[in-house]
């Protein structure tokens, strides 16, 4: 089930009043007029969709894993300490790099 965003509007002026809540409805469900609980007047909020594509964050963090790299041929350092640099992906170069 999608989650939306609805923001809570004045009573009088039923502008927003820069408060917001989450809430799990079936994509079939009418939009909500007022808070479940609270009974005070809102909307939902237009925001951008969050889809775990291509260039999504969860798909970056495998795209760089050190098993990935090292399979497209890449080398991966980490630094361990000051100047200090070990190898933990890859099969080519040193295993360790040191700043003297």
């Amino acid at each position: 089930m999608p989650l939306y965003l609805y923001e809570l509007l004045d009573k009088k002026t039923k502008q927003p009043t820069g408060q917001t809540f989450e809430i799990h409805q079936s994509i079939k469900d009418d939009a909500l007029t007022h808070h479940p609980d609270t009974k005070q007047p809102c909307r939902r909020a237009i925001t951008a969709p969050n889809i775990a594509g291509k260039w999504s964050d969860l798909k970056g963090k495998s795209a760089l894993s050190n098993k990935n790299l090292e399979r497209l041929g890449f080398t991966k350092y980490e630094r361990k300490g000051n100047g200090y640099m070990e190898k933990t992906a890859g099969k080519h170069g040193p295993n360790t790099l040191h700043a003297d």
